[in-house]
């Protein structure tokens, strides 16, 4: 089972993604659990569309033990390869 990162979840398109739907379960048009399904969609769709679309890469090796390093304006997130369940991913 491959993982989907949360990452861009974060970004202009995630945020106002979640608004949305916040908005839908407060006007009672879904479920927080349509909405959670529609995020885990919104994760995979995302991580397949820069896996497959995107041309630019670049690969490097650190030894940092860190997460996250910043360079100047570009902030590095490694993530664990390890696969989550769907239910572990909700509890975050």
């Amino acid at each position: 089972k491959k993982m989907s990162y949360q990452l861009y979840r974060n970004t202009t398109l995630g945020n106002t993604l979640q608004e949305s739907l916040d908005e839908l379960i407060q006007y009672g048009q879904i479920t927080p659990q349509h909405a959670l399904k529609v995020l885990l969609q919104f994760d995979k769709a995302i991580n397949q569309a820069l896996a497959t679309r995107v041309k630019s890469r670049l690969t490097f090796k650190f030894r940092e033990v860190q997460e996250v390093a910043t360079v100047r304006k570009v902030k590095i997130v490694a993530c664990d390869g390890k696969a989550l369940d769907t239910d572990s991913l909700a509890r975050r």
